[in-house]
């Protein structure tokens, strides 16, 4: 068993070293170098009641050799040498990374070895009898420990960084820091000890060389001139001596933007040009001064300054393209001036006061606008005219004058005239020349108090130049309207009523309107021994009984003129009748009945109630509804057929739209003519219209070469719509007509015999099924009257 107190002796045995090392640990894990001597290939060191003499190897990584890399030896104090000890390995790697031999206890690693992989490997050894395989000792473990040789080069652990830093900084501006590992190990020598160094981005750029900070190594980079840069940084391992490994990464530096450059116009001037006639607001042209900067540092502000044109022009900034914009400010006339200069500042919005020794940050430039000439519509001496007119001005009083001039250099006469949309009741007349306004008709304020009208100004030369002014008619009142009732008063008188007691207050309305506001005076035109007024003196008057004993049926109705007076001048006064019933009342005065028809009277003369009155007159409605009823029905009936059968065919069917007379209504539509055009009856007057004219109208004869049935239609046809005295006739007529291209030829009758019985019908049987039942028809009839 081994005892941690012990002190532990085993060897390490390096092939590459001169001399063996010997490494002894105590339980304290303290350890001490000896150098010894060896005998032949054979450590020979010998403690008495010791086991194991060995706890832990060092073996190279990335072995190239051919054979298998030598580790160390593993000897057991047990063993005696007579071959009968047996060594067995296990662990990590055991039996395929190392390898042991059992009778002389040889270790060898079998793999070539990464430390990186893998820095260390932990195994048991044991010692064993051959014969009886019994165990000499207990397991013991121990480490091997790769040893680190200098194959990783140095990884950044990005391949590009990217990075920003403000133009115009100074020298040891942090720009960024980048950061490299190496896999060896940190803790053996310089294999993992990294220093960093600049390749590309000098002078411009600087690197630490522990830290890997990126710093500004020049000052007054300006963006303007250059904005990206590309620096390339290394990092070397063993200190960054010869022999090294090394790796490189790219740095993107961007120069982010200042305000450092102030905004220059590229010209000391510029020359624009615009028409007199331009609108307010509307745009003249555009100037743009150059910033170098970008974003918000070079945004820039116009304003005008200076110039005889600052009155008129005006500048606006465009947020967009930075553009100064040149807007009328008020309109521009070639007549008075024809070039307009104004004097633009530009300005950063956004300045820095670090840079402002770098300044000044603004510019001026001359503007000059020149105005071009227009053919100009007149221009009225006010923008509104307003003109007062009392209502009883007689007609042909001029009530104001418009003036117009042509603004041009060319001073083309101006005529007037009113646009006849605005005064469509044509109440006002304009002189063309002179333009002064006139009155057609008598005006009425009442009617209208304002009158809004159009007056047009056009050059004579050129109608088309028109300019239009609205011209303002205010009506002044003149009292000529008399007062009159304000409304219409239901004024009733109670029987009962005693002398002196307020029946009614009445009120009056005038729709002139004086200055001081109306003032209305009530009386009556005459002595009433009924009634009598009292004016309250605040346009309203009171209705007051003069006696008692008031009867409705000796009268139910009284009829009281009043007179009623304004005081404007001239005085317009009015009388009003005010219609007073007689009504029957309660002891409290409320109506109850009133007498106002002779129906009423004859009731209580009757001593009918209301009930019994509308009882009556609901039995009188339900009759006269009875008979209404009654006479629509008889009127209704159905009337007998034309055509009762089929066998009764006529020769034409006339559809009228009234109640006509019969078959002895011959007037409307007369068979006989078409029959024997040549043969015309007398005009007869017609029964169904009352004669215009005492001798009747004669008609011409028709042509006598009209044999034709159409043509003589035709023909009567234009004398009926040219004759002014024929009467419209109320019936239509429709006609078949069969023309000369039918296989039975004309089937019209009109030029037949008039009697019926002198036609044969049975060559209607030839001419084939289209005709069997016109055949039928007429052959059938034929047989029976032949019976």
């Amino acid at each position: 068993m081994i005892m941690n107190h012990f002190l532990w002796l085993f060897p390490l045995v390096f092939p590459h070293l001169s001399s063996p090392v010997i490494l002894l640990e105590r339980s304290d894990g303290n350890l001490f170098h000896w150098n010894h001597l060896m005998k032949g290939d054979k450590l020979v060191l010998h403690r008495s009641k010791r086991d194991w003499m060995w706890r832990q190897f060092f073996l190279s990584e990335e072995y190239t050799g051919s054979n298998y890399q030598y580790v160390g030896k593993l000897r057991s104090d047990k063993d005696r040498g007579d071959g009968t000890a047996r060594y067995v390995l296990s662990g990590e790697g055991a039996g395929t990374i190392f390898r042991i031999d059992e009778k002389s206890g040889d270790l060898h690693a079998t793999q070539r070895l990464d430390r990186e992989e893998k820095a260390s490997y932990t195994l048991q050894a044991q010692a064993f009898n051959k014969i009886t395989g019994l165990p000499l000792e207990p397991a013991t473990e121990f480490i091997v420990k790769i040893h680190d040789i200098n194959d990783n080069e140095p990884k950044f652990t990005k391949a590009v960084y990217t990075a920003s830093v403000p133009e115009m900084s100074d020298v040891g501006t942090f720009v960024i820091e980048v950061n490299a590992t190496d896999a060896d190990d940190a803790t053996y020598g310089n294999s993992a000890k990294l220093v960093y160094s600049i390749l590309q981005g000098q002078p411009y750029f600087s690197v630490e060389p522990e830290t890997g900070i990126v710093r500004i190594a020049l000052s007054s980079m300006d963006r303007e001139v250059r904005k990206e840069y590309q620096v390339v940084i290394q990092a070397k391992d063993m200190a960054g001596q010869m022999g090294g490994l090394s790796g490189t990464t790219m740095v993107n530096v961007t120069l982010t933007d200042v305000n450092d450059s102030p905004p220059r116009f590229a010209y000391s001037s510029y020359h624009l040009s615009t028409y007199e006639s331009a609108e307010i607001g509307s745009t003249v042209g555009r100037i743009k001064a150059n910033d170098g900067d970008e974003g918000e540092n070079a945004e820039m502000k116009y304003r005008i300054v200076d110039g005889d044109g600052k009155e008129y022009l005006d500048i606006i900034t465009d947020e967009t393209t930075q553009e100064g914009v040149i807007v009328v400010k008020k309109k521009l006339d070639y007549e008075s001036k024809r070039i307009y200069t104004v004097k633009v500042e530009v300005t950063n919005t956004h300045q820095d006061p670090n840079f402002a020794d770098l300044g000044p940050f603004l510019d001026t430039a001359i503007v000059k606008v020149t105005a071009k000439d227009v053919d100009e519509p007149p221009v009225f001496s006010r923008p509104q005219y307003v003109f007062e007119v009392n209502e009883d001005t007689p007609k042909g009083i001029a009530i104001g004058t418009i003036t117009a001039w042509d603004p041009d250099a060319t001073h083309y006469p101006i005529q007037y005239a009113i646009d006849q949309h605005t005064d469509p009741e044509r109440l006002y007349h304009i002189d063309p020349k002179n333009g002064s306004i006139t009155i057609l008709k008598s005006l009425d304020r009442e009617v209208s108090k304002w009158h809004n009208i159009s007056v047009l100004a056009s050059e004579i030369n050129n109608p088309h130049q028109r300019s239009r002014v609205p011209v303002l008619i205010k009506v002044l009142d003149v009292n000529d309207n008399a007062p009159e009732f304000a409304m219409i008063y239901e004024t009733f008188v109670c029987e009962n009523v005693k002398a002196g007691q307020l029946i009614q207050t009445i009120s009056a309305i005038d729709t002139d309107d004086p200055l001081v506001g109306h003032k209305f005076v009530f009386s009556l035109s005459s002595m009433n021994p009924n009634f009598t007024i009292f004016d309250n003196e605040d346009n309203t008057a009171r209705i007051l009984t003069r006696r008692s004993g008031f009867n409705r049926r000796e009268m139910s109705v009284y009829y009281l003129p009043v007179v009623i007076s304004d005081s404007d001048y001239p005085i317009q006064s009015s009388t009003s009748t005010l219609t007073i019933r007689v009504c029957s009342c309660d002891a409290t005065g409320n109506m109850r009945s009133c007498s106002v028809d002779a129906v009423d009277a004859l009731l209580l003369s009757a001593g009918l109630s209301t009930g019994a009155l509308v009882a009556i007159l609901l039995c009188i409605l339900i009759l006269l509804m009875i008979v209404v009823l009654f006479s629509a029905l008889k009127k209704q009936r159905r009337k007998e057929p034309l055509i009762i059968s089929k066998e009764d065919v006529r020769d034409n069917v006339v559809s009228y739209n009234d109640e006509g007379g019969g078959e002895e209504d011959t007037q409307a539509f007369d068979i006989g003519t078409l029959r024997h055009p040549e043969v015309i009856e007398s005009n007869k007057l017609r029964r169904d219209i009352i004669p215009e004219m005492l001798f009747p109208y004669h008609r011409p004869s028709p042509m006598k070469e009209c044999a034709d049935v159409r043509d003589f239609i035709i023909s009567r046809l234009q004398e009926n719509d040219t004759d002014p005295f024929a009467p419209p006739y109320d019936s239509l007529a429709t006609y078949a007509y069969e023309g000369n291209g039918s296989i039975a030829e004309s089937l019209s009758s009109l030029e037949s015999s008039v009697t019926e019985g002198d036609h044969e019908y049975d060559y209607l049987s030839n001419w084939g099924p289209q005709f069997k039942k016109l055949a039928d028809m007429y052959i059938g009839k034929d047989t029976g009257v032949a019976n």
